[in-house]
């Protein structure tokens, strides 16, 4: 324990009801290594026993709000006062012309585009990054800005360490939220990946196909064939786009996703099958 961590003695914050709940209750709070890369910076800081009171109130939902945006994180975290404390964590974006040089490196390498698209940070992208001279993690404490209304003069203070903590688990479910935190957006990132791999492919988009003069022909369709998607069949394994989708980042509520949904998706194949056949048997 240092000095501050004596001043300001444990104290027991307020019960908040729809506050952001850690889905990981126990263990590691990351599992991909770009999400653990995160956390290990918190981690690198030795703030003693402010870490272990961050990781129990993001278990906890003491955090009610986290916006990522473009070089900063903004949050919400209810202590023992009556208002929540105001958190923000500033993290520096990289300018337009960085990543225009970091896309047209990852498109050099269709991995990079295939391992993003799948949603998994390609494991030597810091490799593209330092080639340029930049980095998409944070290296030291000096990287990050981290301000925490609370009375404690402690940086990071426990209520910074608990978005520290959600963070991490967002990042592990979505690393583009990484990307968005470093100035670029998702969508953008891809694209600019697809702009980059056409120049050097030499690709250039077909014109598009022109519409049919009369609008009555683009409402129409010749009749399907009976069965065209094959036999009528309940899936192999309910919900299984959400389990491929894994932990929702930021959940709020008291049962996962997974597990509230996935009686509805069973009923709803029964319902689906039975509507199916009844059709089918009637033509």
């Amino acid at each position: 324990m240092g000095y501050y961590d004596n001043y300001f003695p444990a104290s027991k914050p307020r019960r908040v009801s729809g506050g952001i709940k850690a889905q990981s209750q126990r263990g590691a709070f990351a599992s991909r290594w770009w999400a653990q890369r995160w956390i290990a910076v918190l981690e690198s800081f030795h703030i003693g026993a402010r870490l272990n009171r961050g990781r129990s109130y993001a278990r906890q939902g003491q955090v009610l709000d986290i916006q990522i945006a473009s070089g900063e994180v903004k949050a919400k975290v209810q202590g023992s006062r009556p208002r929540p404390y105001q958190v923000s964590i500033k993290l520096k974006p990289l300018s337009a012309a960085d990543w225009r040089k970091l896309t047209e490196a990852m498109a050099e390498e269709a991995r990079f585009g295939a391992k993003l698209l799948a949603g998994e940070m390609p494991a030597d992208i810091e490799e593209v990054f330092k080639a340029e001279g930049l980095s998409l993690f944070p290296k030291t404490h000096g990287d990050l800005k981290t301000e925490c209304s609370c009375p404690d003069y402690s940086n990071p203070c426990k209520h910074i360490a608990a978005v520290y903590y959600l963070l991490g688990e967002a990042f592990d479910h979505d690393p583009f939220l990484m990307f968005r935190l470093r100035g670029m957006e998702r969508e953008a990132l891809l694209a600019q990946l697809g702009e980059a791999v056409g120049e050097d492919e030499g690709w250039t988009p077909s014109a598009p196909e022109p519409l049919p003069e009369d609008p009555a022909t683009f409402w129409t369709m010749p009749p399907l064939p009976e069965m065209l998607a094959g036999p009528l069949l309940a899936p192999a394994q309910s919900a299984a786009l959400l389990q491929r989708l894994g932990p929702f980042p930021f959940w709020r509520g008291e049962v996962s996703p997974l597990e509230a949904l996935t009686p509805v998706y069973a009923a709803m194949a029964t319902g689906a099958l039975g509507a199916l056949s009844g059709v089918s048997g009637e033509t």
